[in-house]
C-alpha cells in the first residue's frame, strides 16, 4: 500500500539549525530527531540531513537502513508488535498476527491506510512467561488470547 505524504519543511528546518554544519558525526542523531519529528523517515528528511552535514546521500542512508530503529516507510502513530518467539508461537502467537490482519486489514510491516496502526513482528521480546506477548506503544500486553488484540489495543 502506498501512503501519500506531506513533509513539512520548516520542521526539517528547525531541526537541522540544532545542529552545526558539516558535522557529520551528528548523523545518527540527526537522523533521530526526524524520526522523532516524523515518526518515520521521509525522504526528503534524509536528503536533508546529508545535505546538511556534508556527507553523501549514500551514506545517510547506509545508516537510516542499518538500524532497526529508523523506518523508511511511513508508520502509524501506534506500532503493535507481536512477538513471534518460541514461547508465544507455541501460545498461538501466529493467531494474533492473523487476528491483526484481519481486524485491522494490515500485515506484518503494513500500516493502515489513516496512520493509525503499524503491525510489526519481532522474534522474541524475552518476556517468555507472559506469553503470548504483544507490544504496543512499548506497553507489554501479557497472555493474549486469540479474538481479543483488538479490544486490547481499543483499551489503550
Amino acid at each position: 500500500m502506498t501512503i501519500a505524504h506531506q513533509v513539512d519543511r520548516e520542521k526539517i528546518d528547525g531541526i537541522l539549525n540544532r545542529y552545526p554544519h558539516g558535522e557529520a558525526s551528528s548523523l545518527v542523531h540527526l537522523l533521530q530527531e526526524m524520526q522523532a519529528a516524523f515518526n518515520w523517515l521521509p525522504p526528503e528528511t534524509i536528503r536533508a540531513v546529508a545535505d546538511h552535514l556534508a556527507v553523501p546521500l549514500t551514506k545517510a542512508y547506509s545508516v537510516a537502513t542499518f538500524y532497526k530503529a529508523f523506518s523508511l516507510r511511513p508508520r502509524g502513530r501506534k506500532i503493535v508488535k507481536v512477538c513471534l518467539g518460541t514461547s508465544c508461537h507455541i501460545r498461538g502467537a501466529s493467531i494474533v498476527v492473523e487476528d491483526i490482519r484481519q481486524g485491522l486489514g494490515i500485515g506484518p510491516g503494513e500500516t493502515t491506510a489513516d496512520m493509525a496502526y503499524t503491525a510489526e513482528v519481532v522474534n522474541c521480546v524475552g518476556a517468555c512467561a507472559l506469553a503470548p506477548v504483544v507490544i504496543a506503544d512499548e506497553k507489554y500486553l501479557a497472555d493474549v488470547k486469540p479474538g481479543t488484540i483488538l479490544k486490547r489495543l481499543e483499551k489503550g
